[in-house]
Order: structure tokens, then C-alpha cells, then sequence
């Protein structure tokens, strides 16, 4: 659901237009919109906001690890329209055991290093992604060093 406080927002109330139930929260905060979208209806309200809002510009993917609190983790998109000059950061909130969530690879090619370095240093997996493996990391890798219950001393011998 829209926050009262995003109903002046013409980008947020077009999100919502298009799927209110995609909505679960955001704010506006410094000049920047965050949008809090439901993991399920990620890539379909992308796709609304690349073609009809126009956010041709995928500039980041990130992710947020809030351990101990559930959900755990958060995956974040930073989106640019270049037309309007208008940034837009969209957020999907996703439980601790076995995070996943779809690829925007389809929508963005762009985001295909920034899945692959998301799942590499947290372990969030990106259904549908065409090529998701370590990127920084050796393949051999165990653990993910993003996340706040990594040991941070490396493995005891």
C-alpha cells in the first residue's frame, strides 16, 4: 500500500496505478524516492517503469543484509530516467533461508553483473538469470562474504 506521504508523487502513484497490490510501502527522503515492491510482482512493475515511466537506466543493483531481523535481506535497484533526470531506488524485502528472487535480466541486460555480484557476495539467487555464478570470488568459494554472519576472522584451522 502507497504511503499517504507518496501521494503527491506522480512516479509512486503511477506504480500504484498500475498494480496496487505491488506496492507494500516507501518514502521519500533527501530529494530520492524508495518504493517497497512485493518480490512476485518485481519484474512486471520494472517492465511498466523501463517502457511507461520511462527508467531506461538500470544504474545499480545491490542488496542489504539485515541479520538477525526477518526479513533478512533486502535486493535494491537503482533506476535512472535520463529523459526527466529522475532517479527512483526500488526495493524487495526477502526471508533469510534461501533468498531468491527473479532476474530483471530480461527487462535490463545491464543487471546481469550486478545479480551475478549480488549472489556472489550475499547468496541471493536470481531466477531466470542466464549465467548466475561467482564473479568475484573463486568458484570454490564457501560462504558468502556480504553477510552479516560471515566470520569475519576466516576459517579456523
Amino acid at each position: 500500500m502507497l504511503p499517504d506521504s507518496l501521494r503527491e508523487n506522480a512516479a509512486a502513484l503511477a506504480v500504484e496505478g498500475f498494480d496496487s497490490a505491488a506496492v507494500t510501502g516507501g518514502k521519500f527522503d533527501r530529494g530520492e524516492l524508495t518504493l517497497e515492491i512485493a518480490p512476485e510482482r518485481i519484474v512486471a512493475v520494472c517492465e511498466f517503469l523501463k517502457y511507461e515511466q520511462k527508467f531506461i537506466r538500470l544504474s545499480s543493483v545491490t542488496a542489504v543484509d539485515r541479520y538477525p531481523a526477518e526479513p533478512r535481506f533486502e535486493a535494491v535497484y537503482h533506476l535512472h530516467s535520463v529523459e526527466r533526470n529522475q532517479r527512483l531506488r526500488v526495493k524487495c524485502r526477502l526471508q533469510g533461508q534461501d533468498p531468491e528472487i527473479d532476474s530483471l535480466t530480461a527487462v535490463w541486460r545491464s543487471a546481469n553483473w550486478y545479480e551475478r555480484e549480488v549472489f556472489d557476495l550475499f547468496g541471493i539467487r536470481f531466477r531466470n538469470h542466464p549465467n548466475l555464478k561467482r564473479i568475484m570470488m573463486p568458484e570454490d568459494w564457501e560462504g558468502y562474504p556480504l553477510r552479516k554472519d560471515y566470520p569475519v576472522t576466516g576459517p579456523r584451522v
